[in-house]
């Protein structure tokens, strides 16, 4: 595996692997990634809330490592400002799948989804993935044409959302 640049900085946060002394920070904003965008995310409020923090913790340190799974935040020192995840796609070796992507709304059209999707990204070429996948709820066009200016296509592909069976999912893809 080769190696990927470990941070980059974009006005004053820096781009980053979450590490595992991030624990209460990233629990901070996963708790308002959830609150501002309840419909984008697998789980409430109410169920990361509850979850001990030995067990959010244990998460995190398992995605701070390794090249199956990995998340990356946006930190200007004090509260993280974003994040965004990737994950080695079970049915296909060459594919990431982002996930959980989220900018705290001041720091929207900054420059930060850019710089995260690219961590994750170099991430998983540095892996052997070749190719991102990410899917975006049909009718969230702010977040559609964003990914779309950071190259993802729409592959016309549409899934049920997992846990909101009135929703559908659209899938976009771009290399990495």
């Amino acid at each position: 595996m080769t190696s990927a640049p470990t941070m980059t900085a974009v006005g004053t946060a820096t781009v980053r692997r979450i590490r595992r002394e991030d624990a209460a920070r990233m629990r901070a904003l996963r708790l308002e990634m959830l609150a501002d965008s309840p419909l984008a995310f697998l789980e409430t409020v109410a169920e990361a809330a509850a979850r001990p923090h030995a067990e959010f913790a244990s998460r995190i340190t398992a995605v701070s490592q390794g090249n199956r799974s990995a998340q990356f935040i946006a930190d200007p020192g004090g509260r993280f400002v974003g994040h965004a995840g990737g994950v080695a796609a079970p049915d296909e070796p060459g594919l990431t799948v982002i996930h959980a992507v989220y900018l705290t709304p001041a720091w929207r059209g900054s420059g930060l989804l850019g710089a995260l999707v690219d961590r994750v990204a170099a991430w998983s070429r540095a892996c052997g993935r070749p190719d991102l996948l990410m899917e975006v709820v049909v009718g969230n066009d702010r977040a559609y044409r964003a990914y779309q200016k950071l190259g993802f296509i729409d592959t016309g592909v549409r899934v049920p959302h997992p846990r909101i069976p009135a929703l559908t999912e659209l899938q976009m893809r771009r290399p990495a």
